[in-house]
């Protein structure tokens, strides 16, 4: 119970009768997280040295590679990811801005601001 009260949430609906549905921060993070990884081109997401030592112990990290900062039900979002080789850069971030925006507000109903990436590798698949 005391692991809820320290994270970050923020309240996304609020009706007296009906009550109010909060959203943790570490959940927006995991819906880019996914949309970013379920865009064509993009490889996996980068998640530093700490997000490698988690990656491998093992463990998986649907956040990893993102930051979110969220005020007043308005969320800017940072991806840090690792491009396939091949793919246009420009248009494999315009896609993921786009995808990652779209989940977003149609899973939280939160309006994105914007969706900064930042490519920290291209993989190939040798």
């Amino acid at each position: 119970m005391e692991q809820n009260q320290e994270r970050m949430t923020h309240v996304v609906y609020s009706k007296d009768d009906d009550g109010q549905v909060i959203i943790a921060d570490e959940v927006v993070a995991i819906i880019a997280g996914i949309a970013a990884t379920e865009t064509e081109g993009v490889d996996s997401m980068d998640g530093g040295w700490s997000g490698e030592i988690i990656s491998r112990m093992g463990i998986k990290d649907l956040s990893k590679g993102v930051t979110t900062s969220i005020e007043e039900g308005h969320v800017s979002v940072n991806l840090s990811l690792n491009v396939k080789y091949g793919y246009s850069i420009p248009k494999v971030s315009k896609n993921v801005q786009e995808k990652v925006a779209q989940a977003i507000e149609s899973m939280t109903g939160l309006n994105v601001l914007d969706v900064n990436v930042r490519i920290s590798g291209v993989v190939t698949t040798e």
